[in-house]
């Protein structure tokens, strides 16, 4: 073991930085008109590589091998307006900051749009990815795959609407989908307020790392749960500096709080099951 992986560690430094270029480049071009392109052209080498590996073929192995230096230049002349933008954001030494205002931007849109579904007292829940996938929930809704707009979640959530009835994930500063179905917490809450929204955030915070937010429809109160904390009826300012704690400075120092302190924070006993409320 220790001479194999003496022998070959440069191998797979090689097949790290590979792949975090594929994956930068995929997450580049994944929302842009040319990506379709880029994924057909993808499928087209792959297979006819395969064909001709199989088959054997000579003359199409020749094609293949002479046409990816014309494909290579087709790619840049495709994807000009991408690699021009990115190009200035390097250059300008903004590269890092880039994602840092994008994120603070997109902060700013969801704590707005929240703060005017609750002045509305629309019902609504949004779960918010980090490191823990939420793919297998996004699977229970539709996916959108959409910009976030205050427009787009007013739509959403509206009690008319098709997808108001259950949750919006967000990932990448977009939305992924909408109407997923969330897991309710099990345990039995004293608090016969707490509605089916805010059992659901529970019991999505009690599996994943996902940061979730409920407007209440009775009341448009504001709640988060995350890092196990459940923050309720909070004002306009300790909203958005939860958000900003949690998304815009340092790792939380809240992430190591027992269960014993969210059990405090939203009066759950042990167990058990309990009464819902339509919200």
């Amino acid at each position: 073991m220790v001479e194999f992986l003496k022998h070959s560690w440069r191998n797979g430094v090689e097949i790290l930085i590979l792949a975090i270029a594929i994956y930068q480049i995929y997450r580049a071009f994944r929302a842009t008109r040319g990506a379709q392109i880029l994924v057909g052209l993808g499928i087209i080498i792959v297979v006819l590589t395969l064909i001709s590996a199989v088959a054997n073929f000579t003359v199409l192995n020749w094609l293949v091998t002479r046409a990816a230096p014309v494909l290579a230049m087709a790619l840049i002349v495709i994807f000009q307006p991408e690699l021009r933008d990115a190009l200035a954001r390097l250059g300008s030494r903004s590269f890092l900051t880039y994602y840092s205002k994008r994120r603070m931007a997109f902060i700013e849109r969801l704590a707005d749009t929240v703060l005017s579904l609750s002045k509305k007292r629309i019902g609504a829940l949004f779960a918010i990815e980090r490191g823990i996938s939420l793919k297998k929930y996004l699977e229970t809704g539709v996916v959108l795959d959409a910009q976030f707009t205050a427009e787009l979640a007013h739509t959403v959530f509206h009690p008319k609407t098709p997808l108001h009835d259950g949750g919006m994930i967000l990932a990448d500063n977009r939305v992924a989908g909408a109407a997923c179905v969330f897991p309710v917490s099990q345990r039995e809450m004293q608090d016969r307020s707490t509605g089916l929204r805010h059992r659901a955030a529970l019991g999505l915070a009690e599996e994943t790392d996902a940061v979730i937010v409920v407007v209440s429809e009775e009341t448009g109160a504001i709640s988060v749960c995350a890092d196990g904390r459940f923050d309720r009826a909070l004002t306009e300012k300790q909203f958005r500096d939860i958000l900003a704690r949690i998304f815009l400075t340092a790792p939380n120092t809240h992430e190591t709080e027992s269960v014993e302190k969210l059990e405090g924070k939203t009066a759950l006993p042990a167990s058990g099951g309990g009464d819902l409320v339509s919200d």
